[in-house]
């Protein structure tokens, strides 16, 4: 049998290898399960690599997310004193890493969007509290099929040995560049300061790899890291083109221009409800994406209670409403402004100026993302916006451009709905503007409870008089 560490791990097959340190299989034999433990290399005498393995303990020790491998219990091994080791003790993910599985060639589409949901998930996470993975890499992506059916791929993010708080200093030399060759970011290549950005850059070339089945950047080392400071990575006309066009905003060159990883999850979840077909009331809501403070979106059935208490489908025009669209639309200078009501599978517009249509499938309006906010949810340039390049809307006929929507909340939370401005040209929005969009959407939603707040008191009359 393999070595005991702590008289309750013992080691038995060795699983990968790398610059920072082993992992191994192995059981519990407390517990008689297996885990994965995560032995470091670095020479305890040199103080940045014990400083380095203590901040991985803490970061992982901190984090919990479905999207990320768990950490279960961390120590010191001091066997030997004159070596002692930091261990991790992870759950062991039975099934292959992503690295392997590309190694047969390009993944089915539906498998891709499963994989790229998980992982801006966990980035949206992790990034949330200040981490930075800095090493986002095939071989660092593990796949895991709990139902057994190859119905659902799950993705889990694993090896947080170069991550770092995205404010705190940073222990490698300057001018040092962390991370793997083939996927870091341009900054990462120069050795300049890495955020966020730099994980969904690196995401951007897996996701890429996964339509294509090849390294972006193939080549030894340095030249391949200096590839990208030259040019973008070459996307092939065989990836459909919105995710063509949110792959190339997340590989920018330039950190400023790629979108932040809550966007990218709100990016994603259109494209994925775009392909998966329209919304039920009995669908599942894995794909919806929330921020912190925004309202709680998995609740569909007490938000569609909401809806149908105040009375708002598939009524007459509206007088009242009509004219806030009309003002709206002049005050702004667009040609159309909306008060839309979000259906489980449709979007209805009880007042439109400028617009025929009645209503829309609920995946193609911008509607369905503005009320999983808490506050207003505006896109000046949708043609380059990633939360909106896979909008059929933007890409179609009607050729949206602009976008500004408030969500109406009802007294309980319940976005019902938005008042939204659309235009075919993009435009800048100040926060002047976006405080009278506010103010008129308060209009709107002070109207609806004045009319259910009078349904209500006529009920109650009726009930007094028996």
């Amino acid at each position: 049998m393999g070595m005991l560490l702590r008289g309750r791990y013992r080691l038995l097959d060795l699983l990968g290898q790398g610059g920072m340190g082993a992992v191994y299989k192995a059981i519990d034999e407390v517990l008689g399960r297996h885990v994965a433990i995560k032995i470091f290399l670095a020479d305890a005498t040199q103080s940045a690599d014990v400083r380095r393995q203590e901040d991985e303990v803490n970061i992982l020790a901190s984090l919990s997310h479905h999207s990320l491998v768990t950490l279960l219990d961390a120590a010191v091994d001091r066997s030997d004193p004159m070596m002692p080791r930091i261990y991790l003790v992870m759950e062991l993910v039975e099934g292959a890493d992503l690295q392997r599985r590309l190694a047969r060639g390009p993944l089915p589409l539906r498998q891709i969007a499963q994989l790229a949901q998980d992982l801006a998930e966990g980035l949206e996470y992790i990034h949330s509290r200040g981490v930075v993975h800095r090493d986002i890499k095939p071989a660092n992506v593990l796949l895991v099929n709990y139902n057994g059916d190859d119905s659902r791929t799950r993705a889990k993010l694993a090896d947080f040995g170069i991550a770092l708080l995205a404010d705190s200093r940073r222990y490698t030399a300057d001018g040092a560049a962390t991370g793997s060759a083939h996927y870091m970011s341009p900054e990462q290549a120069t050795g300049d300061q890495v955020g966020p950005a730099s994980d969904v850059y690196a995401l951007g070339l897996v996701l890429l790899e996964c339509f294509t089945g090849e390294i972006a950047f193939p080549g030894q080392a340095v030249p391949s890291a200096l590839a990208r400071l030259m040019k973008d990575p070459a996307i092939p006309e065989t990836v459909p083109a919105a995710w063509a066009g949110l792959i190339a905003a997340m590989t920018a060159r330039d950190p400023r221009d790629r979108p932040l990883v809550d966007d990218l999850v709100l990016a994603l979840r259109q494209l994925i409800a775009g392909s998966s077909g329209r919304h039920r009331a009995n669908a599942p809501l894995q794909l919806t994406a929330t921020r912190p403070g925004a309202p709680d979106a998995a609740d569909e059935e007490g938000r569609m209670i909401a809806v149908r208490r105040y009375d708002l489908l598939d009524t007459p025009p509206d007088d009242t409403f009509d004219q806030i669209t009309a003002l709206a639309a002049r005050a702004f200078r667009v040609p159309i402004a909306l008060v839309s009501v979000v259906d489980h599978d449709r979007i209805w517009f009880k007042s439109r100026h400028g617009l025929a249509v009645e209503q829309i499938d609920r995946d193609a309006g911008l509607c369905a993302s503005a009320i999983l906010q808490d506050k207003p949810w505006v896109v000046t340039d949708a043609r380059i916006d990633p939360r909106a390049l896979a909008n059929p809307l933007v890409i179609g006929e009607m050729g949206l451009q602009f976008y500004a929507g408030v969500p109406l909340t009802t007294r309980d939370g319940h976005n019902v709905g938005t008042l939204c401005l659309i235009d075919h040209t993009p435009r800048d929005f100040t926060s002047a503007e976006m405080a009278t969009l506010e103010g008129l959407a308060g209009v709107v939603m002070m109207e609806l409870e004045l009319r259910l707040d009078s349904r209500q008191a006529l009920l109650d009359s009726r009930a007094a008089l028996g």
